[in-house]
């Protein structure tokens, strides 16, 4: 009888085609979350001018889903623990997609505010269990990069619904926008039979004929008897609580991610809300704008590669500080009437430090919290996130409809990603000190 180690096969083994299954299932999963959560943007300038919005009440209608979400991360990330990620993904999925699909017949701002709500339910549980199993089957050194490479499908969704918008919007309007959301549909089945279970929730479950097929496919040479037994090193912990969350030294590092999750998903939901009704308003056509759109989420996924590989080399934590400080900078920038191939050059950065660090700081949850406690510590962060992300477009709403100078309103919106900056600043300083301590005590 032989106890293999798995988590240590997986750190060690190549890696091989089932571990790039993984990474493209997950990253076609985040390209449709991507769409439904930018979409919305794309059809705000023509919902207000529809229904005669004022721009709180813009913002609000926007807030609808991102506060599905916050719900979502809070219910479906510690549930996943509970029921398995490929359950967790799956619900969540489908919840989404059809919602997405029943906004395209809303006919008043209340039907699309519901309809909204409960696709944001899916979206929100969708990414922290991603993650979390991107995260299981990536070996160590290669983490931060498979996970940000997986993640920029992200804002790959939110470049296909700026480029629809540029075509659709004009000529058809905004519910062929939704409609399109029946599409992905096709893709469950694909999922549920490809999609592999975690491996960590099958070992815990006792389910050890499930996990060694599994195993099977990340080492191909293995030759498993009936006697023998798979482990998983973090498995033994503490159950999936948000009390674990602040024990063994992680109080202050578990505060600071969620102040950076809030500022930053602030910044994300702001910006792709309100940027193409900002540019419009400033003189930029419609398409313009909506290019707008597309070179944001252009930038967010070149900033979520490099950023991974990046982390990989230098640590997350120096290289989240460092892209929250260009993101400061870049949003403020934006507001100083630069000439056109500039301006999209601000908003390429900007979409690369924050929808790009986003993905980051969710690398950096997962590597915070052991495996029993993973997808709750990544759906709380996500769900403070998600206040942040409720909070953006109804700020934007509120400022704009102050009618500030366009200078104001950047160096305004810069002042989060100040913040974020400062907060990993400490997560990274509170980082090094506890590797720094381990190490003495284990030396």
């Amino acid at each position: 009888m032989r106890t293999i180690d798995v988590n240590e096969t997986i750190d060690n083994a190549p890696f091989g085609a089932f571990q790039w299954t993984v990474v493209a299932l997950c990253g076609l999963l985040l390209i449709v979350d991507g769409y439904d959560v930018f979409v919305a943007g794309t059809v705000l300038p023509t919902l207000i001018a529809e229904w005669g919005l004022s721009k709180p009440e813009a913002g609000a209608l926007q807030a609808w889903a991102l506060f599905g979400m916050m719900f979502g991360a809070l219910i479906f990330g510690p549930l996943a623990d509970k029921i398995g990620r490929k359950k967790g993904v799956a619900i969540s999925f489908m919840l989404f997609t059809l919602s997405t699909l029943l906004t395209g017949f809303a006919s008043s701002p209340e039907q699309f505010k519901i309809c909204r709500f409960v696709a944001g339910l899916g979206c929100g549980g969708l990414m922290p269990n991603a993650v979390a199993l991107m995260n299981e089957y990536a070996p160590k050194r290669l983490r931060g990069t498979m996970v940000a490479l997986m993640f920029s499908g992200y804002s790959v969704g939110g470049m296909v619904a700026a480029g629809l918008g540029i075509g659709m919007i004009p000529q058809y309007g905004w519910k062929p926008m939704f409609f399109i959301a029946a599409v992905p549909l096709l893709m469950l089945p694909v999922i549920l039979w490809k999609l592999p279970e975690s491996l960590g929730f099958l070992i815990r479950q006792g389910k050890q004929e499930q996990a060694k097929r599994i195993y099977g496919k990340i080492d191909a040479s293995a030759r498993l008897g009936h006697d023998d037994k798979l482990v998983f090193s973090e498995t033994k912990g503490a159950s999936a609580s948000i009390v674990e969350l602040f024990r063994h030294q992680r109080t202050l590092r578990t505060l600071m991610l969620w102040i950076a999750f809030f500022c930053c998903l602030l910044l994300v939901y702001l910006l792709s809300s309100w940027l193409p009704k900002v540019l419009q308003e400033a003189g930029y056509a419609e398409k313009a704008s909506l290019l707008s759109l597309f070179s944001l989420n252009f930038g967010g996924m070149v900033g979520a590669i490099a950023g991974g590989r990046l982390g990989d080399r230098f640590g997350l934590p120096k290289v989240v500080v460092g892209f929250f400080i260009a993101a400061a900078f870049s949003i403020a920038l934006i507001g100083f009437n630069l000439p056109a191939g500039l301006l999209f050059l601000m908003v390429f950065v900007a979409g690369a430090t924050t929808i790009g660090t986003q993905i980051l700081l969710y690398a950096s949850v997962a590597q915070l919290y052991n495996l029993s406690v993973r997808s709750t510590g990544l759906g709380w962060a996500s769900g403070v996130g998600r206040i942040g992300a409720i909070v953006g477009p109804t700020l934007g709403g509120v400022l704009l409809a102050q009618e500030l100078p366009l200078q104001h309103n950047f160096l305004i919106f810069a002042i989060p990603a100040a913040i974020s900056a400062l907060a990993m600043l400490v997560f990274a300083i509170s980082n090094a000190r506890r590797s720094a301590a381990v190490q003495l005590a284990t030396a």
